[in-house]
């Protein structure tokens, strides 16, 4: 092998190499995300809706999109106060009000033969100790949720799918916004597959490999290179 064919094998390698890296970025999953909104705007929940329990004035939402994880997930859209969302349902001695944005998506960010409804609010009046959970219920059923309590669908949309991994290239037909930390897999969110990189990004298999194709492009050189000297020799 001479100097010039070891270079072009080791570009080959490398640029493979940072194709599926972009891949593994790339890929997301199709999932209802839950928010909690205060005068700083959507931080992403820490807590699952099942085990949230919001105080009367609190303004909590879901947004449906493709995404890989809370670091790029998108907020609800709409800045709507909880003044405006709950300004026709009155305190009420006994009960708390929380205020709902339901952002279903675009279409982009549809599961196939679906039609995302459109943004809306609610206001949900519920008892003192309820859930976020409950209080959903009170105002967009029906809820779907799978054998591990995951949200899976709100007002009957998707029909089906639940948190369902998509293709890189589907996965980038949405950007999404920066939001706050990673919340558990049971805040409305999966988590990337084991062995995936935590953040979305390469795995450590996938920095394995670079450092293997480092090696044998080395090895590569250093034979084409010896035989280079015993050709002149």
């Amino acid at each position: 092998m001479t100097r010039r064919s070891a270079a072009l094998v080791l570009a080959a390698l490398l640029l493979a190499l940072t194709g599926a890296a972009g891949s593994a970025r790339a890929a997301g999953y199709r999932y209802w995300s839950f928010w909690d909104r205060s005068a700083g705007g959507w931080t992403y929940a820490t807590q699952g809706p099942s085990t949230a329990r919001p105080g009367d004035g609190d303004v909590q939402g879901f947004r449906f999109a493709v995404s890989a994880d809370s670091q790029d997930a998108s907020q609800p859209r709409g800045a709507a106060s909880f003044a405006a969302i709950c300004a026709g349902t009155p305190a009420r001695d006994g009960s708390k009000r929380v205020a709902l944005v339901l952002d279903f998506g675009t279409a982009a960010d549809a599961p196939g033969g679906e039609v995302p409804p459109s943004p809306r609010t609610a206001c949900a009046r519920v008892s003192p100790d309820a859930t976020t959970a409950e209080a959903l219920a009170a105002v967009a059923k029906p809820l779907r949720y799978d054998a591990n309590a995951l949200l899976c669908a709100i007002a009957g949309y998707p029909r089906t799918g639940c948190g369902e991994q998509v293709s890189g290239q589907e996965a980038g037909k949405t950007s999404g916004q920066a939001s706050g930390g990673d919340g558990p897999a049971s805040a409305a969110k999966p988590g990337p597959e084991a062995g995936d990189g935590a953040d979305g990004g390469p795995s450590v298999g996938l920095y394995a490999g670079a450092a293997a194709v480092a090696v044998l492009a080395a090895a590569a050189v250093r034979q084409a290179r010896r035989r280079g000297s015993r050709g002149n020799g």
